[in-house]
């Protein structure tokens, strides 16, 4: 519609000023640091300091000592302080890999053959040019003499017999013999030689060939060395397996079962899981997934999922109700790939495989089709197993990490989360920590993590500069060695209970810090200061060292927050500088706080205007949004003025053809009181005060 009148007539436009103005997504933490438990390399949000246990553990039990990660003790202090989310980026040494499910069988028959217990070393009694090997079972006696040279094999009273060449040395003489045993045997077993030795494995199923004897000796003289079993007839097959989401060894539940129904390596950290009222009739079975070190009869159930069928055709079919899909982080490409068609409902587990499908379980007349009669599992309970990843034997925690063992990782295995961590559009916080990285230790790691943040905007990351045990010369060294407003330090180390072993430990200011900054964002708004008495009282037992008011100021105009020790305070947080070296309002972190929260919540409003038309009613409609959110900002402290501009100044025709769409946003953020100065003045009586 034209915007003007050329001839007379009568313009009916329309200002739209009910704008409901939207509040902005909330963001919350995110963390980069070893966990006991949980998937690896994948970035995931938990909402409470529950949720972080039931996803990542606490508690790591190495040898008969107890430790736990400084990760877990920043989630609790993060939410105990009014956190609202925290996202989890887990860090691992070595290669990970989840337990899978062991013992889930239906009545569908299976024939494992018999086989050897292991590669038996049975032509060590073989010398060289003599010496012979019989193999006997239901299928008769076959015997092979070692020769120098191969015969022509001939018949004999006990049975086949059959030369083979000796080799130049034992191993290549069980080459020679496996040969001859395939050749002779091949109807019977397949055997393969190693190290010296011979392996056989049955090529018939089901356990006709249990009781094989292999023997070795020479003349009348022989021993049994190998006994061959194992085979089975008709037992059942695995329908489905499942896997955990979690990852590392400790995830194994696998191990003996005592009399009680307990698991030998069950624990809270990882599940098992059980099979009930699995029905032909109705196609269904329930499973629960239980946790790995409760017992039969004083069962710990995590999860219970009823009703669940192997129809893929049908809503109940456990690959859709508990999701089967799987994430792994590609470091070529920077992303988490993803398999798998079914989102996972449950938080322990996933369907990793289901081998026995019942498509259109039942027939036209609605009865089951017979030929799924066997296919449901049988009910059970089981263990999972065969996960792969340890932590680091002779890991360095608390106050002991250095260069080359920070609780058990190297700089190098926080590269993989800080790059995946780098993608703006995938993860969202405003608040970044790595509580064990440190910049004298680990500079490149710090480097990446700051030229991420100051590329991203739209957080800030509380680094720490030194080790335990260092001093003030040291701390303000190494942040003179840093220069950007998206960074913060603090010091020094604090010593704290640690919630779950109860123990007093050393860790990091960033262990505790990401707890003031959500208190903050809790009492008052992000554009306040986290320190101070009101703001920036930490739960903690001591500070590592009492700082004087000299060492303070030393450590302010480092760059550096203090940490100090006050006699009816305790210990608070006395600084809040970004580590910017040049004087400017962003050399503050509650003025970084706060463009961090305008700039996210604005380019929010910005997004939706990406594509539309280029005119005054869409930019009538940004400012609808914008003015009222940053006068909500001025009431609420953050600013003393404003001024936004997108009009015609600033999107002139040329602006217009470009297709671009201009806007100015004019600020003068509020400033703290960090300097007081209290002038008293003594006057003679009498004197007249000033007005």
């Amino acid at each position: 519609m034209a915007e003007t009148l050329i001839s007379p007539g009568v313009l009916a436009r329309e200002n739209d000023s009910s704008f409901v103005s939207r509040q902005p997504i909330a963001a919350g933490a995110a963390i980069i640091g070893p966990t006991v438990k949980g998937p690896v390399n994948i970035p995931t949000l938990v909402s409470s300091y529950s949720d972080f246990k039931n996803k990542f553990g606490t508690i790591l039990i190495s040898g008969s000592d107890t430790y736990t990660y400084f990760t877990s003790i920043a989630a609790y202090n993060y939410f105990n302080n009014g956190g609202i989310s925290l996202l989890v980026a887990r860090a691992v040494n070595g290669n990970y890999s989840p337990a899978t499910s062991s013992g889930i069988t239906n009545s569908e028959p299976s024939y494992p053959g018999a086989y050897s217990t292991g590669n038996v070393s049975i032509v060590n009694n073989l010398a060289i040019g003599s010496g012979e090997v019989r193999v006997t079972g239901s299928f008769g006696l076959y015997r092979y003499i070692s020769t120098a040279t191969v015969g022509t094999p001939a018949n004999d009273v006990d049975g086949q017999l059959y030369y083979f060449a000796s080799g130049s040395d034992l191993a290549a003489t069980a080459t020679n013999l496996s040969t001859i045993l395939n050749t002779t045997l091949g109807s019977y077993f397949t055997v393969t030689s190693g190290s010296g030795g011979l392996i056989f494995s049955s090529s018939v199923s089901s356990s006709a060939y249990n009781g094989t004897a292999v023997l070795s000796g020479s003349g009348t003289t022989f021993s049994t060395i190998l006994t061959i079993g194992g085979g089975i007839t008709g037992i059942g097959s695995v329908p489905f397996v499942l896997e955990t989401l979690s990852e590392g060894v400790i995830m194994n539940s696998d191990g003996p079962i005592d009399a009680y129904g307990a698991l030998a390596s069950g624990s809270a950290n990882n599940v098992r899981w059980e099979i009930l009222n699995s029905d032909a009739d109705s196609g269904t079975f329930n499973l629960l997934i239980r946790r790995g070190d409760d017992t039969t009869n004083d069962q710990i159930v995590l999860e219970t999922w009823t009703g669940l069928s192997l129809d893929p055709t049908q809503g109940n079919f456990i690959a859709k109700v508990l999701g089967d899909q799987v994430e792994v982080y590609n470091p070529s490409t920077n992303q988490i790939e993803l398999t798998g068609f079914y989102s996972n409902a449950s938080q322990y587990v996933r369907v990793s495989a289901v081998n026995y499908l019942t498509p259109n379980y039942f027939d036209n007349s609605g009865a089951p089709k017979p030929q799924y009669a066997d296919y449901l599992p049988l009910d059970s309970e089981g263990i999972f197993g065969g996960a792969l990843g340890d932590i680091m034997g002779g890991a360095n925690f608390y106050s002991d990490i250095n260069s080359t063992n920070t609780q058990g990782l190297i700089g190098t295995d926080y590269d993989n989360m800080i790059n995946l961590l780098s993608n703006q559009d995938d993860y969202i916080f405003n608040v970044l920590m790595t509580p064990g990285l440190v910049n004298s230790l680990h500079s490149s790691q710090i480097t990446s993590i700051i030229t991420n943040t100051q590329q991203r905007g739209d957080n800030i990351y509380v680094v720490d500069m030194v080790p335990y045990a260092s001093n003030v010369n040291a701390v303000v060294a190494q942040a003179t060695s840093r220069n950007t407003s998206y960074a913060a330090t603090y010091w020094p180390w604090t010593l704290v209970f640690d919630p779950d072993t109860g123990d007093m430990v050393w860790v990091p200011a960033s262990t505790v810090i990401g707890g003031v900054y959500a208190y903050t964002d809790n009492v008052s708004e992000p554009w306040f200061a986290p320190a101070g008495i009101n703001r920036g009282g930490l739960q903690v037992v001591r500070a590592e060292q009492k700082l004087p008011n000299s060492y303070r100021d030393t450590l302010y105009n480092g760059k550096v927050n203090p940490i100090a020790t006050f006699p009816s305070t305790g210990v608070v947080v006395y600084g809040q500088k970004t580590l910017q070296t040049r004087a400017s309002a962003l050399d503050r972190v509650n003025v970084r706080r706060l463009l961090i929260a305008l700039k996210a919540y604005i380019s929010q409003v910005a997004q939706n205007l990406v594509f539309e038309q280029n005119t005054a009613a869409t930019r009538n409609s940004f400012l609808a949004i914008v003015n009222p959110y940053l006068e909500s900002v001025q009431q609420r402290q953050g600013l003393y003025a404003f001024k936004v501009v997108m009009d015609d100044t600033n999107n002139t025709a040329d602006v217009v053809d470009r297709n671009q769409l201009v806007g100015q946003i004019y600020l003068q953020p509020t400033k703290t009181a960090e300097f007081i100065y209290l002038d008293f003045n003594i006057t003679p009586t009498g004197a007249t005060f000033p007005a």
